[in-house]
């Protein structure tokens, strides 16, 4: 019984617990570029095939509607016909473009999770022996596991969703400028509707991931003291 007490008071007291929600700092920002550096070519190439498979998603609809345009003008079979090879070359290339984006992708993550990992381990080596008589060992755990990997995410999902959908976002805004002025302004003025909830919705994801990290951190801390012989 007096388990499940621990349990449930170390459970509780974690879902209650402030979050910490300070601002990014620059020591914070710099302490990610360190880890970065490294990978910097890798991340460098990373990135500009996030940039050339955002261009040709664009370019596939704007292909299509040049061939329903030139379907409907009547022109010659010949010109329909190397719009639709060119769609067809883009396709093969866009997805093969995405297999090696997921392939470096994984190779940089997981660089990037071996290099956190070995920090968080050589530094927590480095600490007194009073620091881990009033450190939860879950915790010690979880920064290990969960939330080297998070990191790993911001770096090989996150970032290059930023700067594909940065990209894809301004060509389609160009694409749609230079077809109707109008319907571009009538889009951006609902742009709102659908920008403010995504918003809002992102908020409570975020600080739901940060208690879901320290549920797992007093679960971890639960599993690791109580699954032992001495537990």
């Amino acid at each position: 019984m007096d388990m499940e007490v621990t349990a449930w008071t170390s459970l509780h007291s974690a879902m209650n617990a402030r979050q910490d929600r300070r601002p990014l700092s620059r020591e914070s920002l710099r302490r990610v570029a360190a880890f970065a550096r490294p990978h910097r070519r890798g991340l460098t190439f990373f990135l500009l095939l996030s940039v050339v498979t955002a261009l040709l998603a664009v370019a596939t609809p704007v292909l299509a509607s040049r061939v329903v345009t030139a379907i409907v003008d009547g022109e010659d079979g010949g010109t329909v016909t190397r719009l639709a090879l060119l769609i067809a070359v883009i396709a093969v290339a866009e997805a093969g473009l995405g297999l090696l984006t997921r392939k470096l992708s994984a190779t940089l993550g997981e660089g990037l999770i071996l290099d956190l990992r070995t920090a968080v381990f050589d530094h927590v080596q480095r600490m007194p022996v009073a620091f881990f008589t009033r450190t939860r060992t879950g915790a010690l755990v979880s920064r290990l596991n969960n939330d080297v990997i998070g990191a790993q995410r911001a770096f090989s999902n996150t970032l290059s969703g930023v700067v594909a959908n940065t990209v894809t976002l301004v060509l389609t805004l160009a694409v749609m400028l230079g077809i109707s002025w109008q319907i571009t302004l009538l889009a951006l003025v609902l742009l709102p509707v659908f920008v403010l909830p995504a918003r809002r919705m992102g908020a409570r994801m975020a600080a739901m991931q940060r208690e879901a990290s320290t549920l797992n951190a007093a679960m971890g801390t639960q599993m690791t003291e109580r699954f032992s012989a001495p537990g």
